[in-house]
Order: structure tokens, then C-alpha cells, then sequence
């Protein structure tokens, strides 16, 4: 098997936690704020699907705005406008998964080129990463709005490989989401499920990647 060179990680749902924006305004949304976020997460990735299959693509900004819209109004919330401010504020800053920084540190450490692939903007990215304190290692931030449509579109993938100049062979895709570690490994790369809330294989992905509970596991699979 060729040695991994690179790491590149998704960054929502495996770098940042997806469900701290709604967390830290718990109070204010009430009893349905665990139902709203997972309201917001599955309709924002719907956005990115359903945009890529029409061909009329907007940022994912747009797809996180259009989806909290939604997920406010099925609970009953959407005439709160400083609501939805205040949460669309946090998502700008969600808060990072405790092992990241050290397991970044590690592969730089090793020698090993790091990176993010994501469907955020690069603006989104840039704002979440200097928030979470992880500017200084300056990885490439790769956004799809590089190539105009969402992950797992191959195109998305193929900018890890010309962002790091590393074949696709070598290169170690993380992402907490099914469909990302389906979507990389159809591509070519090695994939790493971090299946942090322990869902069942899907996509058959069973055997055919390696599956962690957090990154602090993840030099153990490559």
C-alpha cells in the first residue's frame, strides 16, 4: 500500500463541531434546541444535493442560512430575527473537537502535509479556523466554491491532489459523514471514517475503510 504524504479533513462535523452553535444558545432556543440543530444540519447538507443535481449553485452560506430558516420555522421560532442571528454568529465560530490541535501538530511532526476540504466558502473557513486558534499551521484551506458544486462531486476531491501536489493514492481523506468517506474513496483516495456518534456502515463501506470514534485514533489506521 503507498504511504500516506498528505491528511486532509472536512472540516464541519470532523474538524469543527456542527451542534455547538445551537449549544451555546441552548437556553434561548428552549426545550426543541437538540431537534433544531439536527433540523439545520440535515437540511443544510440537503441544500448542497439538491443545488449540485439542478446546477444552480449557491455558497453554503447561503445553503446554512436557507437551512436554520427552516429549522426554526418547523419549531416554531421564526419570528425571532435576533434569534437567528445569534445563531448564525456561532456557526461562524463553532467550537473545535478537543484532539484536533494535537493531531494536526503530530502529522506536521511526521512530516506529513495537512489540509481542509470543505463546502464551506473560504471566507467560512478562514473566519472558523483563526477562531479555533489554528491559523499559525497554515494549511491550505481548499473550498468547492473553487469549482462551483458540493462534495461528493469528484471535482471537490481533485483539488486536494492539485492544492498539495500528492497523487491520489497517498493522501488520507478524514471526514465524520458517510457520504464524504463514500464520495473520497470512489475518487481514490484512502479514506478514514471518524464516525464519532457511531452510526452503521452504509455506502458499503464496510471493510473497505477504517473507521475511528475521534481523531486521536487516527495514527493507528494509517
Amino acid at each position: 500500500m503507498t504511504a500516506v504524504r498528505a491528511c486532509v479533513f472536512d472540516a464541519y462535523g470532523t474538524v469543527f463541531d456542527v451542534h455547538s452553535a445551537v449549544r451555546r444558545h441552548a437556553a434561548e432556543v428552549g426545550a426543541a434546541a437538540d431537534a433544531v440543530s439536527q433540523v439545520w444540519r440535515t437540511k443544510q447538507l440537503e441544500y448542497t444535493w439538491v443545488r449540485s443535481l439542478m446546477g444552480r449553485h449557491v455558497d453554503f452560506w447561503a445553503c446554512t442560512e436557507d437551512a436554520l430558516e427552516f429549522a426554526l420555522a418547523v419549531h416554531g421560532l421564526a419570528e425571532r430575527p435576533e434569534l437567528a442571528q445569534a445563531l448564525l454568529g456561532a456557526y461562524r465560530e463553532l467550537a473545535l473537537y478537543p484532539e484536533v490541535r494535537g493531531v494536526l501538530e503530530g502529522l506536521l511532526a511526521r512530516g506529513i502535509k495537512i489540509a481542509v476540504l470543505s463546502n464551506g466558502t473560504p471566507g467560512m473557513l478562514a473566519v472558523a479556523v483563526g477562531a479555533a486558534g489554528l491559523a499559525d499551521l497554515a494549511m491550505p484551506l481548499l473550498s468547492v466554491e473553487a469549482v462551483g458544486i458540493y462534495k461528493p462531486d469528484p471535482k471537490v476531491y481533485q483539488l486536494a491532489v492539485d492544492a498539495l501536489g500528492v497523487e491520489r493514492e497517498a493522501i488520507s481523506f478524514q471526514s465524520s459523514n458517510a457520504w464524504d468517506i463514500a464520495g473520497a474513496t470512489a475518487f481514490g483516495f484512502r479514506a478514514v471514517w471518524v464516525n464519532r456518534t457511531r452510526q452503521p456502515f452504509e455506502y458499503g463501506l464496510r471493510g473497505a475503510v477504517a473507521e475511528i470514534g475521534s481523531l486521536d485514533e487516527l495514527a493507528g489506521v494509517l
